[in-house]
């Protein structure tokens, strides 16, 4: 049986799937938004081992500040020895994650599916 706790703020929804805490970010995510996801990130990430899926896929608007809270996410959960996977299909995000380089650290993945049946070892390593 799945949880699905009540959205910690209006641009996040959490929930678990298949042993994976699923982030599933909507709307525009901009320097506001950025700072209203950032703590529940941070809360997300700080388990030992976690398995995190971020789950893109209605997202509006994606902008730098967006790219900062996936950095951050990669980071404390590869500190932590967990995994993160991203959900994308939005042809603008994608080409800003290509044009970062945030691509090849954490390749997109077009369906939740795909994401949760990433093997361990190619999912946000070093």
């Amino acid at each position: 049986m799945q949880q699905e706790p009540t959205p910690p703020t209006r641009h996040l929804r959490i929930r678990e799937a298949r042993g994976h805490t699923v982030l599933e970010l909507r709307g525009e995510i901009d320097i506001a938004a950025a700072a209203e996801l950032a703590p529940a990130l941070d809360r997300a990430t700080d388990r030992p081992g976690v398995r995190i899926v971020i789950d893109l896929r209605s997202v509006e608007f994606f902008d730098c500040s967006g790219l900062r809270l996936l950095y951050r996410a990669r980071s404390r959960v590869l500190e932590r020895g967990g995994r993160l996977h991203l959900v994308c299909t939005h042809p603008l995000t994608l080409r800003v994650f290509r044009v970062t380089g945030l691509s090849r650290l954490l390749p997109p993945q077009p369906t939740l599916e795909a994401a949760l049946e990433q093997p361990e070892a190619a999912s946000g390593s070093l």
